[in-house]
């Protein structure tokens, strides 16, 4: 095996993107023998509590630290041209990558994950976390959730294997971890490290950043590599995989977030591959109306109508036809008179033809009384009614730290913070959307509901549910 480095780092939190490094311990293992280095670090940011707690690093105590961009050389130089060994090796290479790009320095390290080297030699066992390693292989433990001291153990499962495995198996089975990509070639394949494992979106480019496909998971890396493990199966995904150019994503706080953001970007940026969700320009529903003594659906349309406002609309639909096609549909199951909905021109008194092939009742020679076939057309409808907004003003959707503010059925956003929610409910609505309101429709009925409706933007008190 060429150089190592064993590599633990603490942190303020689990977010390579938002969170700082606040300690780094690395064992050095060449052909010169083991040494190790650690270090401190300012993480420019408060600590949380429950970290400090579980790792003993106070603020206090990197409060005269220096930050990583002081250090960053010294570590790059560290690092450089060794194999760099962690445990879930891709926490602590994306803080690491993280750090780096923001002073444009290359962090392009060949990663072992000794997590998925135990479950490769212990397939038996269930659990391959540090602490079940310590206790299976009789590994010491001086400083549990210190860097250096969590470095020193994975150098320690390390020399455990070299013990237990013969070398070949362990150096071929090392090799082969060191070799998996499911990426394109195309794509950084360290990129695997840095996938999150939770919910949200991910978004493929092509180039000069070409949008071409947005997707949602409740695992985010484990969707992304699917994309190209069957990419020699289906051709969108070999499409896919010879475009790809560049991969990015937004974590959410669940399910919920994942979705209402991703129909979101798909109408923003229309993606090649998008075709189910993407934007159509227009947005009809029926409405009925009284025409004479007869009730009959009229087509309306989102861009002169609120449709988040209104009760009486039925369908959502992106053509004329397409409405036209369902109302067809509705008549001919109900037996209604294809000349009283507007669909087939007639000269009054005559009937339509429908009624000469015993398929209408005869609303349209005076037959049927024009209340009997309004209410069966009532009946007919209630299956298409959209669902009436149920409550007075626009609510807040708490899921996990996230609080998604919605209104009339449009998603305006998700916040953290008052000031965030203030600000998404003065910024008022986007316009209806089908795919959104089919969501929100299905989704609320088990959401936690914060109504917002009567509070000021200084009185939004998140803690609230209902």
């Amino acid at each position: 095996m060429p150089a190592l480095a064993f590599v633990d780092l603490e942190t303020t939190g689990a977010s390579p993107r938002q969170d700082r490094i606040t300690e780094i311990g690395i064992v050095l293992v060449d052909a010169d023998g083991v040494r190790e280095w650690s270090q401190l670090v300012n993480p420019q940011m408060r600590i949380p509590l429950f970290i400090e707690q579980m790792t003993g690093i106070s603020n206090e105590m990197v409060s005269g630290a220096p930050p990583f961009s002081a250090i960053a050389r010294q570590v790059w130089e560290l690092l450089e041209d060794r194999v760099f060994v962690a445990h879930n090796a891709r926490f602590d290479y994306s803080f690491l990558k993280n750090e780096f790009k923001r002073l444009d320095l290359p962090f392009q390290p060949q990663v072992l994950c000794t997590v998925k080297l135990s479950r490769a030699l212990y397939p038996q066992y269930h659990h391959h976390n540090l602490d079940s390693l310590i206790e299976r292989h009789g590994l010491t433990a001086n400083d549990r959730h210190r860097a250096l001291a969590d470095a020193q153990l994975i150098h320690q499962f390390w020399e455990h294997l070299h013990r237990e495995f013969p070398a070949e198996r362990l150096t071929d089975t090392a090799a082969g971890l060191l070799g998996k990509s499911s990426l394109p070639s195309g794509i950084d394949p360290l990129l695997t490290h840095e996938l999150p494992d939770g919910p949200g979106v991910y978004l493929f480019y092509g180039e000069n950043d070409l949008p071409l496909y947005i997707g949602k998971s409740v695992n985010i890396r484990q969707r992304v590599l699917a994309h190209f493990a069957a990419d020699h199966r289906h051709d969108k995904e070999m499409n896919l995989s010879q475009q790809l150019r560049r991969i990015d994503w937004l974590e959410t706080s669940g399910e919920l977030g994942a979705l209402l953001t991703e129909a979101k970007l798909i109408k923003q940026m229309m993606p090649v591959y998008n075709r189910r969700l993407r934007r159509k320009n227009a947005l009809g529903a029926w409405r009925l109306a009284q025409h004479g003594e007869q009730v009959r659906p009229e087509l309306v349309w989102a861009d002169a109508l609120d449709f988040g406002g209104q009760d009486n609309l039925y369908g959502l639909y992106h053509s004329q036809r397409d409405a036209q096609k369902a109302l067809r549909g509705l008549a001919e199951q109900h037996g209604l008179c294809l000349s009283v909905l507007g669909l087939e021109k007639t000269v009054p008194g005559r009937p339509c033809f429908g009624y000469q092939l015993k398929k209408c009742a005869g609303a349209c020679v005076g037959a049927e009384p024009p209340l009997a076939h309004a209410g069966r057309l009532f009946v007919a409808m209630q299956k298409l009614k959209l669902a009436t907004w149920p409550y007075p003003g626009p609510i807040g959707v708490r899921e996990g730290d996230d609080m998604h503010v919605i209104d009339r059925w449009c998603y305006l956003g998700s916040a953290r913070t008052e000031a965030e929610v203030a600000e998404l409910l003065e910024a008022g609505r986007p316009a209806f959307d089908r795919d959104t309101y089919t969501l929100l429709a299905k989704m609320l009925k088990k959401a936690r509901i914060i109504p917002l409706a009567s509070r000021s933007p200084a009185g939004l008190d998140l803690a609230d549910n209902v």
